[in-house]
């Protein structure tokens, strides 16, 4: 007889977790990580109920993004931040496979049903949905939903790189054709400190983030920006539906300061540098 799979065991959370006492375990854990795609992963569904958003908290986020202040609705990126906290615990935990030192973040999908108030109250749900191999290394699947009254208003699927060795060239995302250049719309110069700026919204303070000579110690010459500020600064240029699928996948760090050009026609948009070199590309689409 097939055994019955376990259901995943559901923890209900009082409070958000701390960041800080979380990324200090993660990185402590990190050297003693060996990655690989048929590796185990928890199970655990975190679930934070009766969820307000700070609307002090709010208006810096837009700010530092370039969204408008002052809206009813969430940014559509903001939900990210909101479950960022219930996502690091879980990958800092003894029990997921991969090091939380130098997990890159190569892609999000977003699906916002209907618009978010950000008066409303909402209940967030995070879980790990499970291992991949990668050209590269280890890719793992971390998936936030957040309902309200009605059901899912708000759900993604981030998916962040473990670097490894591999045997070979295993299924996953491969290399994928140029497309023509977008049209360049807006050039933006992204300052030294907006890692900084960023990461004091949304928690993720990562040193390569931060300052020069912490990014120097994981390869990087200079601080690099999160991959969600470039997605988030993107949207709030090009504006998103109230039901809308974005797509966006982090193709190479923006180093910080620097030069960036936002380009776009209909729904597609790219991040591309002063070289030409791609940095984001991305999409939305109405649901």
């Amino acid at each position: 007889m097939t055994p019955t799979p376990t259901p995943p065991a559901e923890v209900r959370l009082t409070e958000p977790p701390a960041l800080a006492p979380l990324l200090a375990r993660g990185a402590l854990l990190s050297p003693f990580k060996r990655p690989r795609p048929d590796a185990g992963h928890p199970r655990t569904r975190l679930v934070l109920p009766g969820l307000r958003v700070d609307a002090a908290r709010l208006t810096a986020y837009e700010r530092v993004c370039g969204f408008p202040t002052g809206e009813d609705a969430l940014p559509v990126t903001y939900p990210h931040v909101l479950g960022f906290p219930l996502a690091v615990r879980l990958m800092s935990a003894p029990d997921f496979p991969l090091p939380l030192l130098g997990l890159v973040h190569t892609s999000i999908g977003i699906t916002r049903h209907r618009a978010t108030p950000w008066a409303g109250e909402y209940e967030l749900t995070v879980y790990v949905e499970g291992l991949a191999p990668h050209r590269r290394g280890t890719q793992a699947a971390v998936v936030t939903e957040m309902r309200d009254a009605e059901g899912v208003v708000w759900e993604s699927r981030s998916t962040y790189l473990a670097r490894h060795r591999t045997a070979g060239q295993p299924a996953g995302r491969g290399a994928e054709g140029r497309r023509e250049p977008l049209p360049a719309v807006e050039e933006w110069r992204p300052a030294g400190d907006v890692g900084r700026r960023y990461g004091a919204v949304s928690g993720d303070r990562n040193p390569i983030h931060l300052h020069p000579l912490t990014a120097r110690l994981f390869g990087f010459p200079r601080a690099i920006a999160h991959g969600m500020w470039t997605v988030a600064r993107c949207l709030a240029a090009h504006g998103t539906p109230d039901a809308a699928r974005v797509r966006a996948d982090f193709r190479a760090p923006v180093p910080l300061p620097g030069t960036v050009t936002y380009a776009a026609r209909g729904g597609r948009f790219e991040l591309r540098g002063e070289d030409d070199r791609i940095h984001l590309t991305g999409e939305v689409r109405p649901v």
